[in-house]
C-alpha cells in the first residue's frame, strides 16, 4: 500500500514537472532527477510552499552559516525540522545541489545531523534536516543571551569529543566518496544531551565543488576559517584539515576536574594531529582508539549499553 502510494506521489510530481518544464530554466524548479534520489520512509522532496508553510514563512531562524540560514519547521505529522536555506549570492547550479543531496543520502551515522528531505524549487535551494532542540557545543561553553549555559564535566566532554571522532571517521573512511568536513568548530557541534553530540553543516564545499562554475579548483575551495592553501589539496592533508580542527577544540575550558592521565593521553594526540609533518598525524581511526582507551573502563561500559 506504501509503495502504491509513493507510485501515484512519484507520477503526480512527474506530471507537474512536465507541466512546467518550460519554466524549469528560468526557475531552477525540481527535476525529475531529483524524484530519482527519493526512497520511501528515508526522504522525500518537498514542494517550496510545503516548507514555507512549516517555517512560517521562514520566520523562526535558528542558525547562520558561511553560506545559509537555519530556520526552525513544523511538518504536517508534527515533527520538527531544520531547514537550511542557501542564500541566493552564495548558492551554486542546480546539478550541484542535486550532487550534493545524492551523497547525503548515502550517509547515515548516529553522530551525524540527518537529512530528512529537500527542495530545488523556482530558484530556492533547500534542505530539511534533523532538528536537534538543544544548544551547541559553542553557546553551551560560552555565554549564551547574556547568561552562561553551564560547564560540561570532563567526562562529558570525554563522550562528544568521542563522538565527534566518530563522525569525522565514518565520513574520512566509509562515506562514499570521502567527506571532508572542513570546518569542525563547536558552533556544528549539537548536543543531543551532555554526553552525547551530533557533527552537522558538512556538505556541498566539503564534497570538493567549487561555487561558481562547478570546477574543483583551489580557489573555490574555503572553510569559514578562510582560503585553502595549495597543498591542502592532497587528500591526506585535506583529511588532517579535520584532525587539527578537533584537536584544537577539545579543551577548551578546564574547570580542575579532569583525570592527569586522560588528560594527557589527549595533549599527546592533540600534539600529533597539529603536528606540520602530515605523515606524522593520526587519522580519525586512531584518534578514536586513543579517546576510547582514555576512558576509565566503567565510563566505556555505560557507553557500550
Amino acid at each position: 500500500m506504501v509503495l502504491k502510494k509513493w507510485a501515484v506521489y512519484v507520477e503526480d510530481q512527474e506530471n507537474k514537472w512536465s507541466d512546467r518544464e518550460g519554466d524549469q530554466k528560468q526557475h531552477h524548479g525540481t527535476s525529475r532527477t531529483a524524484c530519482s534520489l527519493c526512497c520511501p520512509g528515508v526522504t522525500r522532496t518537498y514542494a517550496l510552499q510545503e516548507l514555507k508553510t512549516a517555517t512560517v514563512d521562514f520566520k523562526f531562524r535558528i542558525g547562520v552559516g558561511a553560506t545559509s540560514f537555519m530556520y526552525l519547521a513544523e511538518l504536517r505529522d508534527g515533527r520538527f525540522g531544520a531547514v537550511k536555506r542557501v542564500m541566493e549570492e552564495r548558492g551554486g547550479s542546480r546539478k550541484m545541489f542535486l550532487d550534493e543531496v545524492s551523497v547525503l543520502l548515502r550517509i547515515s551515522h548516529p553522530n551525524l545531523v540527518g537529512l530528512l528531505g529537500f527542495c530545488l524549487d523556482k530558484g530556492e535551494q533547500l534542505l530539511l534536516q534533523e532538528y536537534i532542540p538543544n544548544k551547541s557545543l559553542f553557546d553551551k561553553m560560552h555565554t549564551y543571551h547574556g547568561q552562561f549555559s553551564g560547564m560540561l564535566t570532563w567526562s562529558n566532554r570525554l563522550n562528544i569529543a568521542l563522538d565527534i571522532a566518530r563522525a569525522l571517521e565514518y565520513l574520512h573512511s566509509q562515506a562514499d566518496p570521502p567527506i571532508i568536513h572542513r570546518d569542525v568548530k563547536s558552533s556544528n557541534i549539537l548536543l543531543v544531551d551532555n554526553n552525547h553530540a551530533k557533527l552537522a553543516d558538512f556538505g556541498l564545499c566539503k564534497l570538493g565543488y567549487g561555487t561558481e562554475h562547478g570546477s574543483q579548483t583551489p580557489t573555490s575551495l574555503k572553510s569559514t576559517q578562510g582560503s585553502l592553501t595549495l597543498v591542502e589539496w592532497t587528500e591526506e592533508c585535506r583529511k588532517s584539515n579535520d584532525i587539527e580542527a578537533l584537536a584544537r577544540m577539545l579543551d577548551p575550558k578546564l574547570n580542575g576536574d579532569a583525570n592527569l592521565g586522560q588528560l594527557l593521553s589527549l595533549i599527546s594526540v592533540a600534539n600529533s594531529a597539529l603536528l606540520e609533518n602530515l605523515e606524522g598525524r593520526p587519522d580519525m581511526s586512531q584518534i578514536v582508539d586513543v579517546i576510547l582507551s582514555s576512558i576509565e573502563p566503567q565510563l566505556h561500559l555505560e557507553l557500550l549499553v
